[in-house]
């Protein structure tokens, strides 16, 4: 039976790694101990004398070559959330541990949250309750400047997990989804049902724009003021992403110029913005605090999908989200 450990935040293990899962674990595994945080794993660094995977998620310790020393059996970690840039290091990779992680589980929310802002965009429904809320009427029809379901274009700008489980959700909406994705082959778009065009486009043609891209040193700051001011009147622009995607200086100033576009914003920045940040006091931005990946309940579905694939690794199968160096490299 190969041993195990579990390290993360203990804030959330237990909302994570359920205990009926930790039960079922404790069934196919030897735990050496009860669940750790990353602080008390390095002062006791000696558990991982026999430890062959990890389960590890939100707080999981950097696997640098101190890790390593101690852990000389381990051969893989089970990482039940997002990003792994946090703790993936280049002597993680030399000394082939393998690592699979919950990404995918984490895109249900993020992209369910998406179409709920695209719907929410597509009916201006924020600009509707600023002017309800300003002139203490109801705006008349034909004064709303609604876009509407029915075959607008939506923009996803990459198509990594996020962005391809919104297109399964999107697939019961009447949208025509413009893609812009420089990683992507005109074949691979064709069966996700996209039309492939350039970043410039992807701003002017869209009602509604969605960014999925990964923070790199290639696409900080590549959403600039240029491409706001070229936005339909009355569109929409998402960003479940990362804040640094965008220029933010710049877009601040385009939306305070151009108040007809909405912009829902669940990443910034800084986060949170400065205190003294326009993004307060701008009544076309939706401000929300990072919520759009797994919250409450949401979260077991990541340390189930965990659990999942070490099923799959005991049955020597091959694993569903294990992640390539080449594939980290793109990550976000």
């Amino acid at each position: 039976m190969l041993n195990s450990i579990i390290v993360m935040d203990p804030v959330f293990v237990n909302e994570v790694y359920t205990k009926d899962m930790q039960k079922k674990l404790a069934e196919l595994t030897n735990i050496v101990s009860d669940p750790i945080s990353k602080v008390e794993l390095l002062e006791n660094l000696e558990l991982l004398k026999d430890v062959d995977v990890i389960f590890s998620g939100w707080g999981g310790p950097k696997i640098d070559q101190n890790v390593i020393d101690h852990a000389p059996n381990l051969k893989m970690v089970f990482y039940a959330a997002g990003t792994i840039k946090s703790i993936v290091t280049k002597e993680f990779w030399n000394q082939g541990i393998r690592i699979t992680t919950a990404n995918s589980a984490n895109a249900i929310p993020v992209a369910e949250f998406t179409l709920a802002c695209t719907i929410l965009g597509l009916k201006n429904t924020i600009a509707m309750q600023n002017m309800i809320k300003n002139d203490r009427t109801y705006p008349k029809p034909g004064t709303r400047n609604i876009k509407g379901g029915f075959k607008p274009k939506v923009g996803l700008i990459s198509l990594g997990a996020i962005a391809q489980y919104t297109l399964k959700l999107f697939k019961n909406f009447d949208y025509e989804i413009l893609a812009f994705d420089p990683f992507i082959s005109e074949n691979d778009a064709q069966k996700l049902g996209v039309k492939l065009v350039d970043l410039d486009t992807i701003f002017k043609e869209s009602a509604v724009v969605s960014l999925h891209t990964p923070l790199l040193d290639s696409t900080r700051g590549m959403i600039k003021k240029t491409h706001f001011l070229s936005m339909k009147e009355n569109s929409t622009f998402i960003n479940t992403a990362r804040g640094a995607v965008v220029n933010e200086i710049e877009m601040i100033e385009a939306l305070q110029s151009r108040n007809d576009i909405t912009a829902f914003l669940d990443v910034v920045h800084p986060e949170p913005p400065a205190i003294d940040s326009p993004l307060y006091e701008m009544d076309n931005i939706f401000l929300t605090p990072h919520i759009a990946g797994s919250e409450g309940s949401e979260v077991a579905r990541m340390g189930q999908l965990m659990l999942d694939e070490f099923q799959l690794y005991l049955d020597k199968k091959e694993l569903e989200y294990e992640v390539s160096k080449k594939e980290f490299e793109r990550m976000a």
